[in-house]
């Protein structure tokens, strides 16, 4: 696996493989690897020529109370476990080589930004796009890879995608999940013992719609209901929300019955955490039984 930190090395070497005639296959990610990437990257090397894998953590999508400077960072490990999975490149770019001086473009999903994470977190979601469009346009893959878990980022790019005519092809990968239920996440190694067991309380609440529509219910009011009666049951959790939503225009759903999202954002202490599964789930798969 060859280390890159040039933007312009890597989009070379890309143009060279795509002229050659391989499948260019991307994974972006901020790092601090688990089983859950490992998952997107087997994934992408199976469908890929050349693979290559990004690793930055993108300062621009943290707001100013955030944990942007204790953002797990473990690259050596990373470095090694990605070599093993066959990675080809392994882009890891500082900050000033995605941000030149002087920048001030971005890319900004209207509508979409503003919701789910977006209303908690201002500002966000104009820096998930706006990094995640550079580094289409610098590694230049015929298909990306992204993770289920962060089902409101997999909307807005994929409607980034289609305003913004890029040739790449999103592929969703199931959530993967820790034997208790819980979804895994680099934040997870911020728990401690007790918020680990109370940080289940979000696939358990997620569990109980999912057993509730599987049985028939279609109400998105009684299977809210259920949801966030779950998660009062663990009341050092703190809810941020618990919605049901269009999953592609990520607007709320009244009725179940056509398919739809349901989220859920929580503070275990000061670690906020995300799950969600999708109903009926006819493009994407969630398996909370671990």
């Amino acid at each position: 696996m060859r280390l890159i930190s040039s933007a312009a090395e890597i989009t070379a070497l890309s143009k060279q493989a795509r002229s050659a005639g391989l499948h260019v296959g991307f994974v972006p990610t901020m790092g601090a690897l688990h089983a859950g990437h490992v998952s997107l990257v087997r994934t992408a090397r199976s469908r890929s020529g050349l693979l290559a894998v990004s690793i930055f953590v993108n300062p621009t999508q943290f707001g100013p109370k955030e944990d942007f400077s204790k953002y797990p960072r473990t690259l050596e490990q990373d470095r090694a476990l990605l070599a093993a999975e066959k990675v080809d490149y392994l882009f890891v770019p500082s900050v000033d080589e995605m941000y030149p001086g002087g920048a001030t473009t971005w890319v900004d999903v209207e509508g979409l930004s503003s919701l789910l994470d977006g209303r908690s977190r201002p500002g966000h979601f104009r820096g998930v796009s706006t990094v995640v469009a550079k580094l289409f346009h610098i590694v230049q893959p015929d298909l990306a890879f992204f993770g289920q878990k962060d089902a409101a980022q997999v909307a807005i790019i994929q409607k980034m995608v289609r305003d913004l005519n890029f040739d790449v092809e999103i592929v969703v990968c199931p959530t993967v999940r820790e034997p208790d239920g819980l979804a895994m996440s680099s934040r997870n190694a911020y728990l401690n013992s007790a918020q680990r067991r109370q940080a289940t309380v979000l696939s358990r609440s997620l569990q109980r719609v999912q057993m509730m529509a599987d049985q028939g219910e279609t109400s998105a009011s009684a299977l809210l209901a259920a949801g966030k009666g779950v998660m009062a049951e663990e009341p050092a959790v703190r809810l941020d929300y618990f919605e049901i939503v269009d999953r592609n225009t990520l607007e709320s759903s009244t009725d179940v019955s056509h398919g739809a999202l349901v989220a859920v954002a929580a503070y275990v202490g000061d670690t906020r955490l995300i799950d969600n599964i999708v109903l009926p789930g006819k493009a994407f798969t969630a398996d909370l039984r671990g």
